[in-house]
């Protein structure tokens, strides 16, 4: 896992020096540079060294001199492509997983992408063809950001090295509209003429030219086509089995230790369990533990680590904590946020470094495979009922939101009236459970906006059309299982703009941690595609074929617990010192110059929320840590 850089146009070595500093937290090690001879393209690298620790130091070059690579991610199954490669006379010059990505690209050019598997960025620079070919892994689990300036095309792991280059940090007002609705088109950044490279995508970028391609999409089968599955579930439940074991001890191949990341959530306990069973030592596992109890998961997490043999290692993180390093998320995150989750895996992952630890599994994808989230149960529950009455649907409903409190309280129904929701359900014919919250979140979000904002926005700006517009909807969803439905927009936009960022790779690699998903292995999501929706979400119960496949490696209390969303604690009281943390950015002189936020409007909410109690206080709180991020992302990068 590493940091890169790359770009198509002349930069001077100092500056390339300074932006490839700007990512040394990814890789800490060594950090090496290249520069075309012409000194028209150039790569940068930090290494933190996973596979082949002696000799993996990038960018790496092929025989002839003339094309270039450097890897952010790991590749699993490489040891197989290797020998194959040697077997057709590639001769490789390090150790590492990531030198498979050349001399595939060598032999048999973009068409090897589909023989990648793992959590990836590449940038490759063709001197034969005079471009950058930038290639980001299925899901987005890797970052990897583009810009055009001045002439020059430039990419990078995170937004701050592009700053570094010479680019200006000046806020996108439009995408800021957009993602107070958490519903962003996972191309579009906060920065103005920042993008992302998407999920499953590849950019070939040339002096005069950029261009995007898609090499993978999630794929759903049609409902006439699941019909015609006539798998038992027992089959199906097999051979989901089978692809996750596979997944995850692929992902425990490593030259340094490998532990994991443990909640009291069947996702991560089944990661752990499988894990285990494949080692002949305890693995070490990690876990947040709160002073809250609806929010601590410690207790269940502990008799799950001592059920599967592993070593227990709780990480208690106070609310001091959290405010303490709120301001450094924000600029590893660099996106706004609406809670103070990834803060917690901020500080779960500095723990871990401290401890050693290079690389950890993680339960992450899971709910977004297969339903796991409240909203998805809804939908799951009003569409897929198979013959169940109007009533007995919503007294399953009743029955999922009395018996969560915590997911009750950041999950708002009856937003079918919003303009923005009629017109999605115009497009798709309903509406998934999962915008119609944030329909409602974002016009909430929209109050606090300054006015001079709002005037540039045009009154009929809808992000859900503005996403789906720029997805191959028809392609993707006709004719798929409503769920499905959700399930893939969501994986554009919640999953990749939040999930995979915010909770996964921007705080695990703020403090030098490899974060591998084996629930997102691109096997394991076309396998979860297939299942019949019952397989994924059974009467009220949420990831039923992960529950029945990994029963045997977890406790009782995990396999029939309900999902639980995994949250940080709210913030209590007036001596909160999150509260304090709140007051002292409401009061900045930041809070006044950002383009985004009224400052009064600010304010006042904050006194709101101070005056809530119970689950109003935590769905409400979600508008403070928006506005606390932004400030604190103007205040950080300097926006303009």
């Amino acid at each position: 896992m590493c940091g890169l850089i790359a770009g198509i146009g002349k930069v001077s070595l100092t500056t390339l020096d300074k932006a490839v500093a700007t990512l040394t937290h990814r890789g800490p090690e060594s950090s090496e540079t290249w520069v075309s001879e012409n000194q028209s393209m150039f790569l940068g690298h930090t290494r933190l060294s996973i596979i082949g620790l002696d000799n993996g130091a990038q960018p790496i070059s092929n025989s002839d001199g003339n094309v270039h690579i450097v890897v952010n991610g790991e590749f699993y199954g490489y040891r197989e492509i290797r020998d194959r490669l040697l077997a057709e006379g590639a001769v490789f010059k390090t150790e590492t997983d990531s030198e498979i990505a050349l001399h595939l690209y060598l032999h048999y050019g973009l068409q090897a992408l589909k023989e990648l598997r793992g959590e990836f960025s590449i940038v490759i620079a063709d001197e034969r063809q005079n471009c950058l070919i930038a290639i980001r892994d299925r899901f987005g689990i890797k970052p990897l950001f583009y810009t055009v300036h001045q002439g020059a095309v430039y990419f990078a792991s995170e937004i701050k090295a592009l700053l570094a280059l010479g680019v200006p940090a000046r806020w996108d007002l439009e995408t800021a509209f957009y993602d107070g609705f958490l519903f962003r088109d996972h191309a579009r950044t906060l920065f103005k003429d920042i993008w992302s490279v998407p999920q499953g995508q590849y950019a070939i970028a040339t002096p005069d030219n950029i261009r995007l391609y898609t090499y993978w999409d999630w794929n759903f089968p049609t409902e006439s086509a699941l019909a015609l599955d006539e798998r038992s579930d027992a089959e199906c439940i097999e051979e989901f089995r089978s692809i996750l074991k596979e997944s995850i001890q692929d992902r425990l191949v490593a030259d340094v230790p490998v532990a994991c990341y443990l909640s009291g959530g069947i996702d991560s306990c089944a990661v752990l369990g499988f894990a285990q069973q494949g080692l002949s030592r305890p693995i070490e596992c990690y876990t947040l533990a709160f002073d809250d109890e609806l929010y601590n998961e410690a207790p269940i997490a502990e008799k799950q680590a001592a059920f599967a043999g592993a070593n227990y290692n709780p990480i208690i993180v106070g609310r001091k904590d959290l405010a303490s390093a709120y301001s450094d998320a924000v600029w590893h995150a660099e996106t706004p946020f609406v809670n103070a989750n990834g803060v917690a895996k901020f500080l779960l992952s500095r723990a871990v470094n401290q401890r050693g630890i290079k690389v950890v599994l993680t339960g992450e994808g899971a709910d977004e495979m297969l339903g796991g989230y409240l909203p998805f149960k809804r939908d799951a529950i009003l569409h897929h009922g198979n013959g169940r009455s109007e009533a007995d649907s919503q007294a399953m409903i009743e029955q999922i939101f009395e018996s969560n409190p915590a997911a009750r309280a950041i999950f708002m129904r009856d937003g079918a009236d919003d303009p923005a929701i009629k017109e999605v359900a115009a497009r798709l014919g309903w509406v998934p459970s999962f915008m119609e919250t944030y329909g409602q979140l974002g016009r909430i979000s929209s109050s606090l906006y300054r006015d001079e904002m709002m005037a540039g926005i045009h009154p009929t700006a809808n992000p859900f059309t503005y996403v789906m517009d720029r997805l191959p909807v028809s392609q993707a969803l006709d004719g798929r299982p409503r769920l499905n439905q959700a399930l893939y927009l969501n994986s554009k936009t919640h999953m990749a703009n939040f999930i995979l960022t915010f909770l996964g790779d921007r705080m695990e690699m703020a403090h030098s941690v490899e974060g591998r998903v084996p629930m997102l292995d691109h096997r394991l999501a076309e396998c979860a595609a297939r299942l019949p929706i019952d397989m994924k979400v059974r009467g009220i119960t949420e990831k039923h074929v992960l529950r029945e496949a990994a029963k045997d490696v977890l406790i009782d209390e995990v396999y029939t617990r309900e999902k639980h969303p995994f949250l940080a604690p709210p913030v209590t009281n007036a001596e909160d010192p999150m509260m304090q943390m709140y007051e002292d950015v409401f009061a900045s002189k930041a809070l006044e110059e950002q383009p985004v936020i009224a400052p009064d409007r600010a304010r006042n909410a904050l006194n709101m929320v101070k005056m809530l109690e119970g689950e109003q206080k935590i769905a409400f709180e979600g508008l403070i840590h928006k506005v606390a991020s932004i400030t604190l992302m103007h205040e950080r990068f300097g926006m303009t």
